[in-house]
């Protein structure tokens, strides 16, 4: 008596309907061009929609028209150019020194546990104090003129630099610190060659975002004692209600903060080319 054998069954095959896992859809630098041009001129739309109807007076909100054409007027005089000069000089070097301090110690914070431990809870604790409340200390500490800009803009960046670099350093792979050991390296020698170089792309991203929060704190720094620059312009426009020297104002720090942005943006992508290929 034979006995039969049944084949093994075939597997069974994916249906049309299957569900398939959604592919993430990556935008062309034309298409990304394209809408970013398509939302800002819908923005603009709106806004002269909003301001022709009569919904909003142009006391508390003027139209783009108003707004443009007192830009032109300041532009025209020579004040828009000498505030924005003014400003960026303020923040650049507040930021820059901020920079110079925070990557050093937030290296060595997120390196050496033990300067971690004595440095991380005090950067913590100062983070979370208003720099507003400083103001009037730092007219006491260094007076009115310009070190008293620089200083607040180094107390708005500093200490978040100082934990976000400290935070790079940690997302190193312990393997790389590994490999530098069976190398021979010594610890000075694995943080400077091996340590640093790959934390550099995280910590020039976290340059990049800081910078714009340097930009956010100029308001604030020209509040006291400032014959010029854009805060101190926007301060003297609202006391006179001027509201569209205070939005033109505030559209020209966001393009000075935005033309910045790209800058590094730019640099990042020369500097870390050899990130491009990486998934």
């Amino acid at each position: 008596m034979t006995t039969q054998t049944s084949a093994p069954a075939a597997p069974a095959r994916r249906t049309a309907g299957a569900r398939r896992k959604p592919v993430l859809t990556v935008l062309t630098r034309r298409q990304y061009i394209t809408t970013a041009v398509i939302a800002f001129v819908t923005f603009l739309v709106l806004w002269t929609a909003v301001t022709a109807t009569g919904l909003v007076q142009p006391l508390f909100l003027p139209s783009p028209a108003s707004v443009v054409e007192k830009l032109v007027e300041q532009a025209g005089n020579g004040q828009l150019w000498s505030d924005a000069a003014v400003s960026t000089y303020r923040v650049m070097v507040g930021y820059l020194l901020a920079s110079a301090l925070a990557i050093p110690i937030g290296v060595l914070c997120g390196a050496v546990p033990r300067i971690e431990a004595a440095i991380e809870p005090i950067m913590d604790f100062i983070r979370y104090m208003p720099v507003v409340a400083f103001v009037p200390l730092t007219v006491l500490w260094v007076g009115i003129d310009d070190p008293q800009k620089f200083l607040i803009i180094f107390l708005g960046t500093f200490f978040q630099q100082v934990l976000m670099f400290a935070d790079a350093v940690r997302r190193v792979p312990l393997a790389y610190r590994n490999l530098g050991a069976t190398l021979g390296l010594n610890r000075v020698q694995i943080l400077v060659r091996i340590v640093f170089p790959s934390a550099l792309p995280q910590i020039w991203d976290s340059l990049r975002i800081t910078l714009g929060w340097a930009w956010t704190w100029l308001v604030v720094a020209e509040l006291v004692a400032a014959t010029e620059g854009m805060g101190y312009r926007i301060t003297q426009a609202q006391r006179f209600l001027e509201t569209d020297l205070i939005i033109g104002y505030v559209i020209v720090l966001g393009l000075l903060g935005l033309v910045f942005d790209q800058i590094m943006r730019a640099l990042g992508r020369q500097f870390f080319r050899y990130l491009k290929g990486r998934s």
